[in-house]
Formats: C-alpha cells, structure tokens, sequence
C-alpha cells in the first residue's frame, strides 16, 4: 500500500496540532483533575522529567494518520469543518469504548476520568481532524 504525499502531510500537521493541544489540555490544563482521578493503582503515571516525548508524538501522528486514511480512502473528507465533525466523533467513541473497558478491567482510573477523557479526546479529535481535512483539500479550492 502506498500512501501519497498529502496524507502524509496531513497526518503530518494532524499529529503536530494534537500534540501540542494534547499538552495544553492533558498536561496543563487538566493535569490535576487527571492525577486526582487515578485509581488505586501506584506508579502509573509518568513524571514530567520522565515523559517520553517521541512516544506522544509518534502516537499523536499515528492517531492523525488513521484519520488521514480513513477521510482520504473511504469518507471523502476535504474540509476543517468535515475533518472536524468526523474526528471529534471517531475521538469520542474510540476514548469512550478504551475508557469503559478500562474502567471495568483495572483500578487505573475513576469512572469521573473515563467519562471526562472521551470529552477531551472529541476536542482533539475535532481539532486534529479538522487540520488533516483542510490538508487534504488544500489546493482544491477555487
């Protein structure tokens, strides 16, 4: 399977965009909420001096290239406001369906968290999803 340029390139920018606001959200913004909705399980979390940078955004880019196949070769996704709308529900019902299994198999979380994190994956979904429609439909506007 080869892959063209523009979906790399969106996958690219999807994984850039999400990772800078994954750090906003998830490392600045609800950083609290998360460490004080932990489970009973220890030693989960990583320190901040411990994070692995090119791991979250080899993941960031990954989630974006899912994205980018999906919208280039089955759903036609050439628009922020498409990407968007897709990637806001596809983060929603991934994080959700990982979140409620996780929440039913491990102490790793509160059930607060697992309904909380589908939220803020929609955000990201919304805004990666978004950047990697507009990437692909970039040059096909009149």
């Amino acid at each position: 399977m080869i892959m063209n340029t523009k979906v790399l390139l969106a996958a690219l920018a999807g994984g850039i965009a999400t990772f800078f606001l994954g750090w906003a959200l998830y490392g600045m913004a609800l950083k609290g909420f998360f460490e004080s909705n932990v489970g009973s399980a220890t030693g989960v979390m990583r320190g901040d001096e411990d994070m692995q940078i090119w791991a979250i955004f080899a993941g960031n880019v990954a989630w974006s290239l899912l994205l980018a196949l999906l919208y280039s070769r089955w759903a036609g996704i050439t628009t922020f406001m498409a990407g968007a709308t897709a990637g806001a529900w596809i983060g929603f019902l991934m994080a959700l369906g990982y979140d409620m299994i996780s929440f039913g198999t491990t102490n790793m979380g509160t059930l607060t968290a697992a309904l909380v994190d589908p939220v803020v994956n929609a955000v990201l979904g919304a805004v990666g999803g978004g950047v990697v429609g507009f990437v692909l439909g970039y040059g096909k506007r009149a």
